[in-house]
């Protein structure tokens, strides 16, 4: 946890002010008891009430006192573990956007979700606990202890023995749960997973009717989360009860050898008072201080977690990285014998990939589900990492640019139409945050979207739900077209992006690209013949690798992969 202390650097003042006030508050506590000392050796015994009531306005200022200095601290120490959260948890962010689509896929985004949310709230809670008592605690008990030797030194003794007891209860109960918090983390994550996939793909159960199969699987994973739960309370519950027990004892004898000193006259009756509150002040400072214990052991547990998201360095990198100087008469994109495997499998999903695309012409990539058709385009923008090989852009390597300089010139519109909270012209302005009303209505146009936007209620200002789901599937693959073609991109990727449109809207879309994208070299992703007919250049994926270059007629005579796809789509006299 240590390593994250860092993010503290702004708030060093809050960091020491904190303390200082928590360990003024524990000196004003430690004076009480030799205030009331003397209210029953002084005032009660020689039934002076001048003097008892001189001594209850010391204890009242010193409530004050106490309570103004506890509650600057607290504001303090707030203050801190909130401006420590705020900025661990504006990192890690930051952080988890440079790592790679491999490494997200490989994390998982419910453990993400969790780290980002859970483990870093538990760790600022770590650190709120750790300002206000890391001073007042451990120093009210020695405290204790050196004030009860100024009283009786044998009596003092009872503190020494039943201290540490305390102490090593407090530890047992610690040792024990620190594994059991880790745990519980680790269901939790398991947890989100099951939430998340259950909302997303709320439509899903319910068509299937797997309503109560779900409910069950949840039930399960809640259960095991309650279990282990359970089983770390029962441990901390232990440990009110212990320490209450000692402490009582330790008082019960407190009294006892008091009570016989102070018929021996070696101690007043209020001295044995003042012991006795200096035991129970020791008492409630160890249980804070194990409190203290237990939420550091919850936050290093978090923080162990929120550190491995830190120390996965990205493995796509762009530091150092200047725009580079470009050949202006290189082709658009070139593939040259590109390798490409995914960390978790074994085989490659593509294997010595060789082509080239010249500026401007549109390339058409087809092939059976599986064959690498998206992991082939998701290398454009560098998304991943060739295994082998090189992706050159306009006679550049992807790996020369810069992200921004890089994906600037590229707009994509994937399948999965990802849309966003907000207005359509706030979704349109993703690529170019200066696009104006004319460019993006021109986006819309060519993407088939224009009729719908303005029918809407207030056109580009219409406000689109979390993910678009006010629109239907075709209207925001619609959106996310246009959304690509805002700013007119060098390079334009249509991952399979019309697989919702009729075939009356696919067709009027292919037409608007082809008269309206002069000079943009354009790549269409599908699974249908008739999308990718007419492209310039057809590349046929099979198993990972080229099983045909062509044009569409030259693939009929050359390809059979071609020929069997286009067969089973097409009847005679459209071949």
């Amino acid at each position: 946890m240590l390593k994250l202390f860092r993010y503290l650097k702004n708030y060093k003042l809050e960091s020491i002010l904190g303390p200082l006030g928590k360990l003024l508050e524990a000196i004003f506590e430690l004076i009480v008891p030799i205030v009331m000392a003397r209210i029953i050796d002084v005032g009660i015994k020689n039934e002076d009430s001048s003097y008892i009531y001189k001594m209850c306005v010391v204890l009242v200022i010193l409530a004050v006192l106490g309570l103004a200095v506890s509650l600057t601290a607290q504001f303090f120490a707030a203050k801190a573990a909130v401006g420590f959260g705020t900025e661990l948890r504006r990192d890690l962010y930051k952080h988890i956007n440079t790592l790679s689509h491999s490494q997200i896929d490989r994390l998982g985004s419910s453990t993400l979700v969790t780290r980002m949310t859970v483990d870093i709230n538990t760790a600022q809670t770590g650190v709120n606990m750790l300002l206000r008592l890391f001073l007042r605690a451990p120093f009210i008990v020695l405290g204790a202890l050196i004030m009860a030797l100024t009283i009786s030194v044998k009596l003092t003794l009872i503190f020494v023995v039943f201290t540490p007891l305390l102490g090593l209860i407090i530890y047992y109960v610690t040792k024990r749960t620190v594994p059991m918090y880790k745990d519980i983390q680790k269901r939790l994550d398991k947890t989100t997973l099951i939430t998340g996939e259950n909302i997303s793909g709320v439509r899903v159960i319910r068509a299937f009717s797997r309503q109560e199969d779900e409910r069950k699987r949840y039930s399960e994973s809640t259960d095991e989360l309650k279990g282990i739960q359970t089983l770390a309370g029962r441990v901390s519950a232990i440990m009110n009860p212990l320490t209450y027990v000692f402490v009582n004892i330790a008082i019960m004898l407190i009294i006892w050898f008091g009570g016989v000193s102070v018929d021996a006259g070696g101690i007043t009756q209020g001295e044995v008072i003042a012991l006795v509150n200096y035991m129970t002040q020791i008492l409630l400072s160890l249980i804070r201080l194990s409190e203290l214990i237990m939420s550091l052991s919850k936050a290093q547990a978090s923080s162990l977690r929120i550190l491995e998201i830190f120390d996965t360095e990205s493995d796509l990198l762009d530091e150092g990285n200047q725009v580079p100087h470009e050949d202006k008469n290189a082709d658009a994109v070139e593939f040259k014998n590109v390798t490409f495997s995914y960390v978790s499998s074994e085989r490659s999903a593509l294997e010595n990939i060789s082509f080239s695309v010249g500026r401007g012409e549109t390339v058409g990539i087809i092939g059976g589900t599986g064959c690498g058709k998206t992991t082939l385009i998701n290398l454009i923008p560098r998304f991943y990492e060739v295994s082998e090989g090189e992706v050159l852009v306009n006679g550049v390597n992807v790996k020369d640019y810069p992200f921004k300089a890089l994906r600037g010139r590229i707009g994509i519109a994937e399948q999965k139409a990802v849309l966003f909270k907000g207005t359509v012209r706030e979704n349109m302005q993703w690529r170019d945050k200066n696009a104006t009303d004319d460019e993006i209505t021109q986006a819309l146009e060519i993407a088939q979207a224009k009729d719908f936007v303005f029918e809407k209620d207030g056109g580009l200002d219409f406000m689109l739900s979390q993910g678009g789901r006010n629109l239907s599937g075709g209207q925001r693959q619609r959106l996310t077209i246009a959304r690509a073609l805002v700013g007119r991109p060098e390079i334009l990727i249509l991952d399979d992006s019309a697989s919702a449109l009729d075939l009356a809207t696919d067709a009027a879309l292919r037409h608007a690209l082809a008269e309206k994208t002069d000079g943009m070299t354009v790549f269409i992703v599908s699974q249908r013949v008739s999308a990718i007919r007419n492209a310039d250049k057809i590349i046929v994926l099979d198993d990972g690798s080229i099983a045909g270059i062509g044009s569409h007629s030259q693939l009929l005579k050359e390809c059979d992969v071609y020929r069997e796809i286009c067969s089973s789509q097409l009847n005679v006299e459209e071949v």
